[in-house]
C-alpha cells in the first residue's frame, strides 16, 4: 500500500485538492477567522517535542497563507513560468507539511506528536481547501502563455486547470462555501476513520500453551504465559499470520479470525456511513452522480462503469479455478472434520498451508528458516544495487523512534534519495504496511525522502524469523519507495515520485514481487542459521505450490474491490453496510460471510482509496506484463533494469502510464500475460 498524500490531491496541490480522499483532520475551532492571515495563534501542546513540531508546521502554513493573500488580492504580477515556480514553491511547503503530519499522525510514539499531527494536518487541509477554490489562482493559471513552457509545464497548467474544475472553481459563491464546507467535514470523518482503525487492535486470551499447537517453536516462545497464566495474542500482523497458518485448533483461528473482523466495530460503522454520505453529497455538487464516477474519472480507467466491468471480467476468469481449487480444499478438511459442511474463511490458509506441504513438499515452517529479518533486508538492499546500479549507505540522522533506520541511496557520487525503515509493531502505530512520502524530490531543490512503515518480526532480534509472505510484503513496500526516489529529480513537484494515475501505482511494485519467487536472488541472501543456502529444488517447490490458491486469492481480492466500488457507485443512503458486504462477499468471494464480523470498519482502503481498490488487480494485470520483459531478458539484467528505471519509474506524473508502458513494452499494454497465470494449473 502507499500512503502518500499526492494521492490525496491529485496531480497538484494547488488545483487539485478537492480533498474529497483526505485522510486526517481535526474538529474545526469555533473561533474562526474570517480570513486566514487573521488567525489566532494556534494553541499549542504542553508537551515540548509537539509543542516544537506544531510550530515549524505554522511557521510554513503561514507562509503559504500569505502568498494565497497576495493572490486574492491581486499582488501577483508575475506570469508563465514565473507563475508556475511560485505555485510549485507553495505545492513544496504544502507536500513537506501534509506529508510529515500523515507520517507522525500514523507512527509516532509520542501520542503528544500524533495529535499534533492530526492537528498540524487539520489546519493546512483548511487552508488548502481556500486553495482550492481560488478564483485568482484559477485566473492567473488560465492566462499563461502555454506556447512559451516546456512540454512539461504545458502537462502542468493543463492537469492544473482540469483539476481546478474538478474542485469546483467555477461554481456561484454559495455552492463554493458548501463545498469547502464538505471538504474540511470529510477530512474530519476520515481521520477519525483512520485513528479508530489505527487504535482498534483487538486481543483474546489463551489458558494454555496446548492451544498453540502446531506453531513455530520461535512463536511459542515468544508467547509465554503472563501472571495470571494467559497466553495473549493480539491482532497485529506477527502475531495474526501465524495462527491463521499453523494453529491445529480451528476453534483458536475462528476467535482470532472474528476479532481480528471486528477491529474498530461499532465505532466505524457510523464513522463510515458518515464518510460516505459527504462524500457522496460533494460529488453530486460537483454534477457527478456519486462519488465512483467523480474518484475515477482522472484514472486510467476512467468511469466506475469500466472498473465494474474489470472487476466482473476477472471474476469470470477465475471463477473455474477457483471452483477446482476450492474443492481441493473441502476435500482436505473433510479428513480434519468429516461433518464440515463448507471451507470457511478462518480455515483458507491453514488448509492451503496443508495442501502445499502434502501435495507440493511446501513446508512453511522450514521455509521460514532461511530468512531472518536481517539479512531479508540486506537481500533486498543488494537486489537494489544490483539492479540499478545505485548504493544504499547508512544515513546519521534522528528519528521519531529508537528502533527506526535512516539510509541514503547514491547514484555514483551524487545523493538521490534518502529513507527511514520503521519495520516492527509498537503501540499507537499504524498496524500494515505502507510507503509513507515525507518530501518529494524536486531538481536542484530538495531530495526525495520516504519511510517504509510495515509490522515485521525482528524487532527484539534481528535474526527472528520471517514467513515468505512477509519478504514478498517488504520487497513490495520498497518498490514503492524506489518509485519515489527514481522519479524524484522533476521540476515541477506535481509529478515527482509516485504522482502518476492512482490505478497504476501499485504496478511496479506487484512486479517487483516475482523476485522473491527466483531461485536464484533467493540464494544471494536467503540462508539459515548455518549458512545452508535456500536450496534451489525448494524454491522450486515453492513456485509450483505458489500457484495453487491463486484463483481462491483472486476471488476473493474481487470482493474487496467490488465492495470497494458498490458502496461509492450509489447514494448511500439507501446502503446497510452489513448487508451490501454480506451480498458482494457471496457474490464473489469463494468463502461466505461469517455471521458476527464487521471488516469494513478496519478496511482502511475505504477511506484512503475509496472506491478505488480495484486498483491492485488492475495494476496487476499491467505488473505481469511488464514482467514479460524481464522474463525474456533476465530477471537481474541491470540494462532491462536501467531500462525500466528510465521508462517506468523515472517519468513520475510527467506522462500518462499507458504511454510509458507502451514505450517500455513496444506496445500497448495486454491482458494476455494475466490472464496466464489464472490459466495455468496447479
Amino acid at each position: 500500500m502507499i500512503f502518500n498524500n499526492s494521492f490525496v490531491y491529485g496531480a497538484t496541490f494547488i488545483a487539485a485538492c478537492t480533498l474529497v480522499a483526505c485522510q486526517q483532520s481535526l474538529p474545526k475551532s469555533n473561533n474562526k477567522p474570517e480570513s486566514l492571515l487573521q488567525f489566532q495563534a494556534w494553541e499549542l501542546p504542553s508537551d515540548v517535542e509537539a509543542k516544537n513540531y506544531l510550530q515549524s508546521c505554522e511557521a510554513d502554513y503561514k507562509i503559504v497563507a500569505t502568498q494565497l493573500d497576495s493572490f486574492t488580492k491581486g499582488k501577483v504580477i508575475v506570469a508563465d513560468a514565473a507563475l508556475l515556480d511560485q505555485i510549485n514553491h507553495m505545492d513544496m511547503l504544502i507536500d513537506g507539511q501534509m506529508n510529515r503530519a500523515g507520517l507522525y499522525s500514523n507512527v509516532h510514539p509520542n501520542k503528544e506528536v500524533r495529535v499534533a499531527g492530526e492537528n498540524c494536518e487539520q489546519h493546512w487541509v483548511e487552508l488548502i481547501s481556500e486553495i482550492s477554490l481560488s478564483r485568482p489562482i484559477y485566473d492567473a493559471i488560465s492566462k499563461v502563455d502555454v506556447n512559451k513552457l516546456t512540454d512539461e509545464d504545458k502537462r502542468y497548467v493543463e492537469h492544473m486547470l482540469r483539476d481546478y474544475h474538478r474542485s469546483g472553481v467555477d461554481k456561484d459563491d454559495a455552492t463554493r462555501a458548501k463545498i469547502k464546507e464538505l471538504n474540511e467535514a470529510i477530512n474530519l470523518v476520515g481521520q477519525q476513520f483512520d485513528k479508530n482503525y489505527r487504535e482498534g487492535g483487538k486481543k483474546i486470551e489463551l489458558n494454555s500453551v496446548k492451544e498453540l499447537k502446531g506453531l513455530p517453536r520461535d512463536y511459542i516462545d515468544k508467547h509465554k504465559p503472563n501472571a495470571e497464566g494467559k497466553i495473549i495474542i493480539t491482532t497485529d500482523m506477527p502475531d495474526y499470520m501465524p495462527i491463521m497458518q499453523y494453529a491445529e485448533s480451528d476453534a483458536l483461528r475462528e476467535r482470532l479470525y472474528k476479532a481480528y473482523r471486528n477491529m474498530a466495530y461499532p465505532e466505524n460503522k457510523v464513522v463510515l456511513q458518515e464518510l460516505l454520505s459527504k462524500r457522496h453529497e460533494l460529488a453530486t455538487i460537483l454534477g457527478y452522480p456519486d462519488y465512483a464516477t467523480y474518484v475515477t474519472e482522472d484514472k486510467m480507467i476512467k468511469t466506475s462503469q469500466n472498473a465494474q466491468e474489470f472487476i466482473d471480467k476477472v471474476s469470470m476468469l477465475a471463477t473455474p479455478r477457483a471452483t477446482q481449487e476450492l474443492q481441493v480444499l473441502y476435500k482436505r478438511l473433510l479428513k480434519i472434520d468429516p461433518y464440515a459442511k463448507r471451507v470457511a474463511d478462518w480455515q483458507k490458509l491453514y488448509l492451503e498451508q496443508l495442501i502445499k506441504k502434502e501435495q507440493y513438499q511446501v513446508d512453511a515452517q522450514k521455509i521460514r528458516q532461511y530468512f531472518p529479518f536481517a539479512k531479508v533486508q540486506q537481500g533486498i538492499f543488494d537486489l537494489t544495487q544490483t539492479m540499478f546500479g545505485v548504493t544504499i549507505k547508512p544515513w546519521q540522522t534522528e528519528a521519531w523512534d529508537p528502533s527506526v533506520k535512516a539510509y541514503e541511496v547514491w547514484d555514483g557520487d551524487k545523493v538521490i534519495g534518502r529513507f527511514y525503515l520503521d519495520l516492527h509493531p509498537r503501540d499507537g502505530k499504524y498496524k500494515h504496511a505502507a510507503h509513507f512520502g515525507i518530501m518529494s524530490g524536486v531538481s536542484g531543490l530538495q531530495i526525495p525522502t520516504s519511510a517504509l512503515v510495515c509490522n515485521f518480526p525482528g524487532g527484539d532480534n534481528p535474526n527472528e524469523l520471517m514467513e515468505h509472505d512477509d519478504v514478498e510484503t517488504f520487497l513490495h513496500e520498497f518498490g514503492h519507495l524506489l518509485h519515489e526516489i527514481f522519479a524524484g529529480d522533476h521540476q515541477r513537484i506535481a509529478f515527482s515520485g509516485t504522482r502518476t494515475e492512482h490505478d497504476f501505482v501499485e504496478a511496479p511494485s506487484q512486479m517487483l514481487e516475482e523476485w522473491v519467487w527466483d531461485a536464484d536472488t533467493l540464494a544471494s541472501f536467503a540462508s539459515n542459521t548455518k549458512g545452508e543456502v535456500i536450496p534451489k529444488a525448494l524454491v522450486e517447490k515453492m513456485r509450483a505450490g505458489r500457484n495453487f490458491g491463486r484463483g481462491l486469492w483472486t476471488k476473493h481480492q474481487l470482493f474487496y474491490a467490488a465492495m470497494s466500488l458498490n458502496i461509492y457507485n450509489k447514494d448511500p443512503a439507501n446502503i446497510d453496510l452489513d448487508k451490501v458486504m454480506e451480498q458482494i462477499q457471496s457474490t464473489y468471494s469463494p468463502f461466505s460471510y461469517v455471521a458476527g464480523t464487521h471488516f469494513y470498519a478496519s478496511f482502511g482502503h475505504l477511506n484512503g482509496y475509496s472506491a478505488m481498490y480495484y486498483t491492485y488487480m488492475w495494476s496487476l494485470v499491467i505488473a505481469s506484463d511488464m514482467f514479460s520483459e524481464f522474463e525474456k531478458e533476465g530477471l537481474r539484467n541491470p540494462i532491462v533494469a536501467q531500462r525500466y528505471r528510465k521508462t517506468i519509474l523515472a517519468p513520475g506524473g510527467a506522462k500518462d502510464a499507458a504511454d510509458f508502458v507502451a514505450e517500455f513494452l513496444g506496445r500497448p499494454f495486454s491482458f494476455d500475460a494475466f490472464a496466464k497465470t489464472l490459466e495455468k494449473t496447479h
